[in-house]
């Protein structure tokens, strides 16, 4: 872990050097006003000069304006490294989690995502930057001050350096238990940015159910175990800084104990022992940096792990390595012996037989659950087959590349997704280097353009998050028009205007027959008006394709699909 948290360092190896360089030169520079006072007390001090104790003062002043330029760059530069390594793991970690298959989505909570993309890369960061850095600047001027100390008198020195394991030893106890406090408080941050994230994303929802006091309960519960999980983290910190202290201020007073002894019995200076006094609080300095360092290690070294974990995990789905890329398909569909089940539960589709020409539309219809939608989403691999074969124009769609597969195949959904961006980047979705001419055309097709020349802002209009400033209608046509910018080989409309009104879906349906000229077309629909005009209409039970035929040819046989019909017709004559 450790070998691959210093990869990171590669690409910033000369500014490392630099900031490290900068450090090591304060370092030494904290080490020379300890021996100046010596020298002042000892030499300077009994002659009487005045010129050259004043000349000295004006030295050393100038040697620490040096050193506050070098903490300048320590400080700035050094956090520049930390924030360039935790951006360049967060650009991997999202790229890896664009990999990552539509299943793992489903059963991944985005709060949790978030949290990784966002707190735990955060404190990552900051270890970058102090972690390895001030280690390095601690333990050299910790030597340094031991060195110098020796000279001055090796009995003492080593007196006060017998604490330094005992100082070790009790950081590593607490930074072991602080690293389990931290582990369960980013679990505890993941769980409370996702209960925000559904109650935000799902507001509506709670205000028609009138619901605001059942979510204000939940989030309670979450909050107080965020807030449980902090206290333990920050109780166990509590503890190693009062610790600290003690033993820091246990360690400067054995020093002046100790060499006050030394002074008595004239074997130290007055000045040596204002030095060694002065460079026992020298590296209490180092120590804090070290106990701050192992504070902050816990919370990196656990988000760091978490980090691993997830970029370790490899995606459910990937490119066969023999997979060719196409650019162009025309659209001949099969299905064979096809089973699938999601996460090896009861199979939803065993043993479906199927096949659709190109350009020729079909309509699956058939009760909830048949499984009509995980038909349609095997065939862009939203989700693996577990047996049988799907193959376009007699590719096995498992010998493309996905991402000339999914270019190829193009889904308007009943639940429009959108982004909280304008009108103008949503069409484009479908083609981002479209011009704003195909983007009219396209809006054009999609019957919208009198809809975008009413805004006052047009396509640079903001829908909202999830397009929530468009109706049903206005959402369904930008999806639309979307689609005619991909411009796909196939396409899949999934229940696609069955949440709209009657005048607008005849305007939706009149739009998507222009879009589906040309290319092969699957229809999911419950409502079997819209489907009348399809070349085939498949129903699907939990038996398979049960049947297949026109929508004349379905009703003379007087089967699934008859009683589908008279079912919903029967009912909307005794409605009206």
């Amino acid at each position: 872990m450790l070998r691959a948290f210093m990869s990171y360092y590669k690409p910033y190896k000369r500014l490392f050097a630099f900031t490290l360089f900068c450090g090591i030169l304060a370092g030494a520079l904290e080490l020379a006003f300890p021996l100046a006072v010596n020298q002042v007390i000892d030499n300077l001090l009994p002659s009487g000069n005045w010129t050259i104790i004043l000349w000295s003062a004006v030295g050393l002043l100038a040697l620490y304006i040096f050193n506050g330029g070098f903490h300048y760059v320590i400080t700035y530069w050094g956090h520049k490294l930390g924030i360039n390594i935790e951006t360049d793991m967060r650009r991997e970690l999202f790229d890896h989690i664009q990999k990552q298959s539509v299943q793992y989505f489903d059963n991944t909570k985005t709060g949790h995502l978030i949290s990784r993309l966002t707190n735990d890369l955060m404190d990552i960061g900051e270890v970058a930057h102090h972690g390895p850095e001030e280690v390095a600047i601690s333990i050299m001027t910790l030597l340094g001050a031991f060195g110098i100390m020796l000279s001055i008198n090796w009995q003492l020195a080593v007196m006060t350096f017998v604490l330094v394991p005992f100082l070790i030893v009790f950081t590593y106890f607490f930074g072991k238990k602080m690293s389990v406090a931290m582990t369960w408080m980013f679990s505890s941050i993941a769980d409370f940015n996702s209960r925000v994230e559904n109650n935000v994303t799902g507001i509506r929802v709670v205000k028609a159910f009138v619901n605001e006091g059942h979510e204000s309960e939940k989030f309670s519960h979450n909050n107080k175990g965020f807030r449980a999980s902090k206290l333990k983290a920050y109780k166990i910190m509590a503890k190693y800084t009062a610790s600290s202290q003690i033993v820091m201020k246990f360690l400067l007073i054995f020093v002046l104990l100790c060499g006050t002894w030394f002074v008595i019995n004239g074997q130290l200076t007055y000045g040596e022992f204002v030095a060694f006094v002065l460079l026992a609080n020298v590296m209490i300095g180092p120590i804090n940096k070290l106990n701050a360092v192992m504070e902050m290690y816990p919370k990196g070294i656990a988000g760091f792990r978490r980090y691993l974990d997830l970029l370790n995990m490899k995606p459910e789905q990937e490119d066969n390595p023999n997979a060719i890329h196409v650019e162009k398909l025309k659209g001949d569909i099969e299905y064979k012996n096809v089973v699938f089940g999601y996460e090896n539960k009861d199979k939803v589709l065993n043993g479906v037989n199927f096949s659709i020409r190109a350009g020729e539309t079909v309509a699956l219809v058939g009760p909830s659950g048949a499984g009509k939608t995980t038909i349609c989403s095997l065939l862009p691999r939203f989700y693996e087959i577990d047996n049988g074969e799907i193959s376009i124009d007699d590719y096995n769609i498992h010998d493309l590349t996905m991402a000339s597969l999914r270019e190829q195949i193009g889904v308007v959904q009943q639940d429009v997704f959108l982004f909280d961006a304008s009108i103008r980047e949503n069409i484009a979705y479908g083609k981002l280097d479209a011009t704003d001419e195909e983007i009219w055309e396209a809006a054009e097709r999609a019957q919208m353009t009198t809809i975008i020349k009413s805004l006052p802002e047009g396509l640079d209009t903001l829908i909202g998050e999830r397009g929530v400033k468009l109706s049903g209608g206005q959402k369904q046509r930008l999806s639309i028009a979307r689609m005619f910018l991909k411009n796909p080989a196939i396409l899949i409309l999934d229940e696609a205007t069955s949440a709209l009104d009657t005048e607008t879906e005849a305007a939706i349906q009149s739009a998507l027959a222009e879009l589906a000229v040309g290319r092969t077309t699957i229809i999911i629909a419950h409502r079997l008006a819209t489907i009348k005009e399809a070349d085939r209409i498949f129903v699907v039970t939990e038996n398979g394709i049960e049947e297949e035929g026109t929508h004349q040819e379905l009703l003379q046989k007087k089967g699934a699909y008859s009683r589908l019909h008279h079912a919903q017709f029967d009912f909307d004559y005794a409605g009206a």
